[in-house]
């Protein structure tokens, strides 16, 4: 039998990895964050996916609404759906967090046409990866959205909670802000991208992490199976992490020597 506190061991070299990756020392200003969010707003939207799989899993999402077995997990689901896909722009204007993302990106320059694209192609489920097998994405990105939709299509609802809990961190937010804290250029030029991280910050919270922890252990309980695979979901989601940091990095090395 496996528990979080086994699986956080065995994540600890892949996090170190991650930690340590050489792209938090490329992001060195305006133009890095640029080509940065140009990557990484895939993994914003892929995220609200994995987040509404869990919230179709977790919570009562069809008619006659009946209760679900534990109400605290269904809470914490809501809570971040709440946060995620209807939360409040700097002018108290209702948004998802993607969308404050793209709003973020178009003030400091940044392109969202590929990623509109994607999105608007799309037609449902069925469809996400064969339309991300097509759209021009860098490898690192496109096998980093892939997983997600592998995992909501082919997943257990133990497994999409494994990737939701390991998968996903909280650095770049923190790293943004001190970004633009060093940066030469006037942190007050972007104030969308300075509130759409301090507001991640803020609803990110501490009591994010347990609850998630919690979650994955109510649902892998005392099966070793689901416990074996929920390791396995984690420490594939990191590797995927890895690459698509790996594939961000390379593309500023490139768009640097280029220059």
């Amino acid at each position: 039998m496996s528990d979080i506190s086994t699986i956080e061991r065995a994540l600890a070299p892949l996090r170190e990895q991650l930690t340590t990756h050489r792209i938090y020392r490329m992001l060195r200003d305006t133009d890095d964050i640029r080509g940065f969010m140009e990557q990484h707003v895939f993994a914003v939207w892929d995220f609200m996916s994995l987040l509404k799989a869990l919230q179709n899993e977790l919570t009562c999402t069809t008619l006659p609404w009946k209760p679900r077995p534990n109400a605290r997990t269904a809470r914490f689901i809501n809570e971040i759906v709440l946060g995620e896909e209807t939360d409040v722009d700097l002018h108290g204007v209702p948004a998802s967090h993607y969308e404050l993302y793209l709003d973020a990106m178009e003030e400091i320059g940044a392109d969202t046409a590929s990623v509109r694209r994607l999105v608007a192609s799309i037609n449902g489920l069925d469809d996400a990866r064969d339309q991300l097998r097509r759209a021009e994405l860098l490898p690192g990105v496109a096998r980093f959205v892939d997983y997600t939709f592998e995992l909501i299509t082919t997943g257990k609802v133990h497994q999409i909670a494994a990737a939701f809990t390991f998968g996903r961190e909280s650095i770049i937010p923190e790293l943004f802000i001190e970004i633009l804290n060093e940066s030469p250029e006037d942190k007050s030029r972007f104030p969308r991208l300075v509130y759409y991280l301090e507001r991640h910050i803020e609803l990110d919270g501490d009591d994010h992490g347990p609850l998630s922890e919690a979650m994955v252990a109510e649902l892998c309980g005392q099966d070793a199976q689901k416990w074996a695979e929920a390791e396995a979901v984690a420490r594939e989601a990191l590797r995927r992490r890895i690459g698509l940091w790996d594939e961000i990095a390379l593309s500023l090395e490139s768009t640097t020597a280029a220059s």
